[in-house]
C-alpha cells in the first residue's frame, strides 16, 4: 500500500526577478565605471638615495609599466615581445653611437619584465645600460 499523496508539480524557480537584479546592477555598473585612456605609462619609479648623475644626451629611455607594458622614449610599443622591444630599440638607436638605455620600470613591475629589456637591448647591440630611480623626496634620478 502506497499512503503518499502524489504531488502535481514541481516547484520551480522564478528567474525573471533574479535578471532584473542583475540588470539592474550592470546598467549601475556601467554608468559608475569611468573610462580614461592613458597616452603614457603611468610609472612609479623605486627609490634609491645616490647623487644626482649628468645629463646624457644620447640616450633611450625604457618605461616599464606595472602590467608589462613597455615605451621606448614615450612612444608605446604594440606588443610584449622581446621581438617587438628589441626592433623599437634598433629603430631609437640608429644613427646614434655609444647610446645608454634607461630602464624606467615601475617599482611594482615583473622581474621578468626588466629582464626581457635587458635582453632586447643586448640583441639590439646596446651594451650601456643603466637604471632609474627616484629619491625619498619623489624626484626621479
Amino acid at each position: 500500500m502506497n499512503f503518499r499523496k502524489p504531488r502535481p508539480d514541481e516547484p520551480e524557480i522564478n528567474l525573471i526577478p533574479f535578471i532584473d537584479v542583475l540588470l539592474v546592477i550592470l546598467i549601475f555598473l556601467m554608468l559608475s565605471t569611468t573610462y580614461s585612456k592613458f597616452t603614457e605609462l603611468q610609472v612609479t619609479l623605486p627609490v634609491a638615495d645616490a647623487e644626482k648623475s649628468r645629463d646624457r644626451p644620447r640616450e633611450i629611455i625604457v618605461s616599464v609599466a606595472a602590467d608589462g607594458r613597455f615605451a621606448v622614449n614615450r612612444k608605446a610599443v604594440d606588443g610584449r615581445s622581446v621581438e617587438l622591444l628589441t626592433a623599437e630599440l634598433s629603430a631609437a638607436a640608429k644613427g646614434m653611437d655609444d647610446t645608454i638605455v634607461i630602464v624606467s620600470a615601475d617599482a611594482t613591475a615583473a622581474h621578468q619584465s626588466v629582464i626581457n629589456v635587458m635582453d632586447a637591448a643586448r640583441r639590439a647591440g646596446l651594451a650601456k645600460l643603466t637604471f632609474a630611480t627616484q629619491t625619498s623626496q619623489g624626484d626621479a634620478r
